[in-house]
């Protein structure tokens, strides 16, 4: 059970004029589940991406990137989305990069447009070869249900071992004109702060030039999905994309104009809300942690020891149980790497409570007032390092029982 992290209902997410979205039940992995999804975009879009910085990435991800420098290269642009679950087409070497490439040819047959214009992604098992046939078998149903307010059955078609759909929509109003941005996410296990998230699709109806649009993802990357992690574990398949379908022209023609700053916040805000939803479903997770670090010499120092804090086990076990055995953070901040760090000026709070004052305990903290605070559903660790001005948060889950069940039948 996600972490106080409602379902999403279909009439709340708002479709983005010049997107369309169809799924198909493809029998990829699992029977009778929706496993595909196609996503057609108007001539007008612009589309921009961050992918996994995983060494072993998946052959998907390397189409993809192949195909957006050709597009930005030939002026040919991307027309479509194609997204399977259930097979992660990685570690499949040249025969996955064969098996990615026909499935842009068999929807780009059907879509009337090059091959190089369809971006595939993938999700689900490793080490598998993709199975194409059923892939090009599901493309005419998932074609036939196209239509903007099919946000949530979306969402639904690239989960894996998330337990419930994540899908968020926001307005902007610029120049006069009101913008809709509906995004999408997945990602339950394998997270961590090396790119983005597993999947995640945020559409809006702006018109933004490319090289702004490759800014603004990247910058939107990472300030959310580059803020979390569940596991420490880097996927071979993550990527985070952008789309701006043109339809509404703002003059945006510069990254330095309020019209920018308006966009890439709303833009921000949504990422965050959708990355923030792929904590709250973590594999097991029954807690929500804010893990805030202030005072660095810099914001890099500062995500150090948040990420420390947040990938420990020790730690996230300790969330789990309840167990105010805080000495586990302060060793945790200790071993992030900070060579310098004097830890007589470090002080430590969990929520409103002051536990250790000065790198020792705070003389007036009760650990029941640590108990306390464990036991919430929500919250935040602060540490404050005496050093500078620079300060960084990330957002993580607990360990239970039920990650290590998940994780070990997940094949089964």
């Amino acid at each position: 059970m996600a972490v106080n992290l409602p379902l999403p209902i279909a009439s709340s997410l708002k479709p983005v004029s010049g997107i369309e979205l169809g799924f198909a039940q493809a029998n990829i992995r699992k029977q009778d589940r929706k496993d595909l999804l196609v996503l057609r975009l108007a001539p007008t879009a612009t589309v921009a991406g961050v992918f996994t910085k995983n060494r072993f990435c998946a052959a998907p991800v390397q189409v993809c990137k192949a195909h957006l420098e050709d597009a930005g290269k030939n002026a040919l642009p991307i027309r479509a989305l194609l997204i399977n679950t259930g097979n992660a087409n990685a570690g499949t070497g040249d025969a996955g990069m064969i098996a990615a490439n026909a499935t842009c040819v068999a929807l780009a047959e059907q879509l009337g447009c090059a091959p190089s214009q369809i971006l595939p992604y993938s999700t689900g098992v490793i080490l598998e070869p993709l199975p194409v046939d059923r892939v090009v078998a599901g493309l005419p149903d998932a074609i036939a249900n196209l239509k903007e307010d099919n946000w949530l059955n979306a969402a639904e078609a690239i989960m894996t071992t998330d337990t419930q759909p994540k899908a968020a929509s926001r307005t902007v109003t610029i120049r006069g004109q009101e913008i809709t941005m509906t995004g999408i996410s997945k990602g339950a296990g394998m997270i961590k702060p090396n790119m983005a998230t597993m999947l995640g699709y945020l559409a809006m109806d702006a018109k933004v030039p490319q090289g702004i649009l490759d800014v603004m993802v990247r910058e939107a990357a990472d300030k959310s999905f580059n803020c979390i992690t569940i596991d420490g574990d880097t996927s071979t398949n993550d990527s985070f994309m952008l789309i701006a379908t043109g339809q509404k022209d703002i003059g945006l023609v510069a990254i330095e104009s309020p019209e920018y700053a308006a966009l890439s916040a709303a833009v921000i805000s949504l990422s965050q809300e959708l990355a923030q939803m792929i904590v709250r479903d973590g594999e097991g997770a029954t807690k929500f942690m804010t893990i805030t670090v202030e005072q660095g010499q810099s914001v890099e120092e500062c995500r150090r020891i948040a990420y420390s804090i947040a990938h420990s086990p020790l730690v996230k076990t300790a969330f789990y149980a309840s167990d105010p055995n805080l000495g586990r953070i302060l060793a945790a901040i200790g071993y992030a790497g900070v060579e310098d760090l004097d830890v007589s000026k470090l002080n430590l709070y969990l929520d409103d409570v002051w536990v250790a004052k000065n790198g020792g305990r705070n003389p007036e903290y009760k650990e029941e007032q640590g108990q306390r605070v464990m036991k919430q559903s929500e919250i935040t660790v602060r540490v404050t390092l005496a050093r500078g001005e620079a300060a960084a948060t990330v957002w993580t889950c607990d360990f239970s029982h039920d990650y290590v069940s998940i994780n070990a039948d997940y094949r089964s």
